[in-house]
């Protein structure tokens, strides 16, 4: 089996998604190959081979710096044509989405998405994926090659225990027409203290239950208390309490913490899509029907505006923050 991970990049580090699908990738055996594509990259490469790449090939130019998918694209079919590669994986991520879909219709390939595991089984890969909103998990595969994966966000922790020194190759391929048609004018980055959401190991969500926009400051102190990030339920940010981009559910983002903390919510069937794989689950709730106390690791039943505060006091005692 010869296998391509996508590593992507951002802020000079490679993603922890792309790096636990590496480390997934170099389980299950064969040549693994990882590819990084930008400007000023040259330097990550050594990073992928201590979670399992025995080789990264590089395309390090100003002309790729831009996050733009289509010279992503002529990139990877270049090396699946030049690698005979039969395995094509991908973490989850917008730009992702977009390269993996970009690459199945030029390669006529077939590409399974949102999958959560991968195995062999004999000369076949299986996926796993889930399905009836998560409540099932059902068994995808190829019917030819080279088989291209989507994985869904958080599926992997990366593993650096097996990995060595990888070996670096500079490449490079020709754009077609249509890939530089498009240009980055501008790329804007949000204001930020804490981790991604995608990236954090504590994750500390607001619901409705917190009584008024103004109220997520407890839910704010308290992620920053942790050293996390902040998420939200989609009723929250439709009534515009918080920002799109920290939704989790099945709408917004999948994540898997090794702790989320869950401040009045809920926890309805969409919001249970997006966290349910954190390692520990801790919900604060008035409601001691809440749906979430059914998948909590720990449920706590009184009022969050007393709770979080004396909480977040003993965390940054307990830090020294």
């Amino acid at each position: 089996m010869k296998t391509i991970v996508f590593l992507e990049h951002h802020d000079s580090e490679l993603q922890k998604g792309a790096l636990g699908v590496l480390s997934k990738a170099a389980s299950l055996g064969g040549d693994l190959t990882g590819v990084l594509v930008g400007a000023g990259v040259r330097e990550l490469a050594a990073q992928a081979g201590k979670f399992g790449a025995g080789r990264v090939h590089v395309w390090d130019d100003p002309s790729v710096e831009a996050p733009l998918p289509q010279p992503r694209v002529d990139a990877l079919a270049t090396l699946v044509e030049e690698e005979g590669a039969d395995t094509v994986l991908f973490a989850g991520s917008v730009l992702a989405a977009d390269v993996a879909a970009g690459l199945a219709a030029r390669l006529d390939a077939g590409l399974n998405w949102d999958l959560v595991d991968l195995e062999a089984r004999g000369e076949e890969l299986v996926g796993k994926r889930p399905a009836l909103q998560d409540t099932v998990y059902v068994d995808v595969g190829w019917t030819s090659t080279p088989r291209l994966a989507l994985f869904r966000s958080g599926a992997f922790d990366p593993s650096a225990g097996g990995g060595g020194e990888a070996e670096v190759r500079e490449f490079s391929a020709e754009l077609r027409d249509f890939s530089t048609v498009a240009a980055m004018v501008e790329q804007a980055h949000e204001e930020s203290s804490g981790p991604a959401l995608e990236e954090a190991d504590v994750i500390v969500a607001g619901g409705r239950g917190l009584g008024e926009p103004e109220k997520f400051t407890l839910v704010e102190e308290l992620a920053k208390a942790f050293g996390g990030a902040v998420g939200a339920t989609r009723a929250v940010v439709d009534a515009g309490w918080y920002p799109y981009a920290h939704q989790i559910g099945q709408t917004g983002k999948t994540v898997s913490p090794k702790l989320y903390v869950a401040v009045g919510i809920s926890g309805a069937i969409q919001h249970k899509v997006g966290m349910q794989s954190s390692s520990v689950i801790v919900s604060i709730n008035k409601d001691a029907n809440a749906p979430i106390f059914e998948y909590s690791d720990l449920a706590v039943v009184g009022d969050l505006h007393e709770i979080v505060p004396k909480l977040t006091e003993l965390v940054r005692q307990k830090r020294g923050a």
